[in-house]
């Protein structure tokens, strides 16, 4: 019977500490903060040990709300860390502020340039998390996605290229991030005057399709500054919109048109 009891207890014992929280991301050069609270039983606070990436933390934990300090670990900025918060199996303790972890928009362009033929080329340092680097080219009066590199997200050097798509005349181009928040970072643009000649358009008399003389970036809007179609060719139809004014941008231009 005392065998039995004993048992018992060890297993209840057990169970009492068999809850963990576990936060993962980046270190920003941020500690975080937890709500911790006492034990469901009323004996003691509810977490009982800290790790950092597999290593026990020396922070107190017995109190009402604690610190995670990363300092002492000498964990830099950028480093990946998983941080494991054990606690009492009848209560939780809360992280007030995971987004501590989380990637900002932090690089800094160490140089970038971008050849006759419209290859851009950047590299970057201090980036604390990897986040994509939305390259993006300024037509018709605003900044436009034209496409997505991967971010390493290493603090040393690190290196990109992304061909882009000229169109005549001057090119502006630029790097973007957006982090945690939505909280974006740009850099300052970089330019090159492009051989390619200037298309033209045509709308056929049967109203279906206006075709370009060359391929090029497009967009229609309609009268109230809707986008209604976008894409990249020599042949953009129109079958399917109503009869109206619309308002076409393609290559460096503004113009319009009408369906009849």
């Amino acid at each position: 019977m005392k065998k039995l009891l004993f048992l018992t207890f060890l297993i209840s014992f057990s169970n009492a500490f068999s809850g963990i929280i576990v936060v993962e991301g980046k270190y920003q050069d941020k500690n975080l903060y937890v709500q911790n609270g006492y034990a469901g039983n009323g004996v003691g606070f509810c977490t009982y040990e800290v790790t950092i990436n597999g290593k026990v933390s020396t922070d107190e934990v017995n109190s009402s709300a604690f610190e995670i300090d990363f300092s002492a670990f000498s964990i830099k900025p950028g480093t990946a860390v998983i941080v494991e918060i054990r606690h009492k199996d009848d209560c939780s303790p809360k992280v007030l502020n995971p987004e501590a972890l989380e990637p900002k928009a932090t690089f800094e362009v160490i140089n970038m340039t971008i050849d006759k033929n419209g290859l851009l080329n950047w590299s970057t340092k201090n980036e604390m998390g990897s986040l994509p680097f939305i390259v993006e080219q300024f037509r018709w009066n605003k900044w436009i996605p034209v496409g997505e590199v991967r971010g390493q997200g290493m603090m040393d050097n690190n290196s990109y290229s992304f061909q882009t798509t000229a169109h005549s005349g001057e090119n502006k181009f630029r790097v973007k991030q957006v982090g945690y928040g939505a909280i974006s970072k740009e850099s300052k643009n970089v330019t090159f005057i492009s051989s390619t000649g200037q298309p033209t358009f045509t709308l056929e008399k049967s109203g279906h399709e206006i075709e370009f003389s060359a391929e090029t970036l497009y967009e229609v809007y309609d009268v109230y500054g809707n986008v209604i179609k976008r894409g990249y060719g020599n042949k953009l139809e129109i079958i399917n919109l109503i009869k109206g004014n619309y308002y076409l941008c393609y290559d460096n231009i503004m113009t319009d048109f009408k369906k009849k």
